[in-house]
């Protein structure tokens, strides 16, 4: 079976420094896999190469079988990034953006109020505006423009970060979910000791570079977990029209 990811030697700039210095990664469909290492590692900087954002400039760099050195933009309409940045619009609704970005995304079979449900979002919370939601209220809507697309590829940066104990406990039942659902999940966190239960395999990054990977997922993978939407459906992501960096649209 074709990787999910598969980065061989791969340079990538940011400006005209090599953030990515030769990296080499290889990531089978359905693992989860965390990504750790310092800050300014090149952490981020994988995640937005691999979600088609970030131009490889040498090596050779494959997710989900497109070949991002020859046609980066095809690979978007079939990941998701969650950055740090949630790219939501301050002015429209907690359901509005969901609706939105999914239909940016030009995802098929989006189930929206699954996906409001799944992230504690059905109630009176759906309809006041992003602008007024705290940090942990804007990172669930952002996680669920996310659920709602199903992306075949799950790229997360510090998905954990501004929520509380309930919500960093569905982020983990999130990517278990979506790696049982047949989704590849690659995610960045400095949350070592939940990372890593949350893991199938970790990797370590360092100056650009993958340093140390600790080899091939078990099968088994972590316990628990159903499908994100509480449906069966695979994922049929679609790409976004949006000139920003969206929730879970590359």
């Amino acid at each position: 079976m074709e990787p999910a990811v598969d980065l061989r030697g791969a340079v990538a700039l940011v400006g005209r420094f090599p953030a990515l210095a030769g990296a080499t990664l290889r990531v089978a469909p359905g693992e989860v896999v965390l990504v750790k290492g310092p800050n300014g590692a090149g952490k981020t900087t994988l995640l937005r190469a691999c979600a088609g954002l970030v131009p490889v400039v040498d090596g050779t760099a494959r997710v989900l079988g497109v070949d991002l050195t020859a046609d980066r933009r095809a690979v978007r309409r079939r990941v998701g990034l969650l950055a740090h940045a949630t790219g939501l619009y301050d002015d429209l609704t907690v359901e509005a953006n969901v609706r939105f970005w999914a239909r940016a995304a030009d995802s098929r079979g989006v189930d929206v109020e699954a996906a409001l449900d799944r992230l504690g979002l059905a109630g009176r919370l759906r309809t006041v505006p992003v602008g007024r939601l705290s940090a942990g209220q804007r990172r669930r809507t952002a996680l669920a423009v996310l659920v709602a697309r199903r992306p075949e590829l799950w790229l997360l940066d510090e998905p954990h970060a501004g929520l509380d104990q309930a919500g960093r406990d569905l982020v983990d039942d999130l990517m278990s979910a979506a790696a049982r659902a047949g989704a590849t999940v690659l995610f960045a966190s400095h949350e070592l000791e939940r990372a890593e239960r949350a893991a199938h395999r970790q990797v370590t990054v360092a100056g650009g570079l993958v340093v140390a990977d600790d080899g091939p997922a078990d099968q088994a993978g972590p316990a628990g977990g159903t499908d994100p939407t509480g449906g069966t459906d695979d994922a049929r992501p679609g790409g976004g029209a949006d000139r920003r960096e969206a929730p879970g649209v590359a």
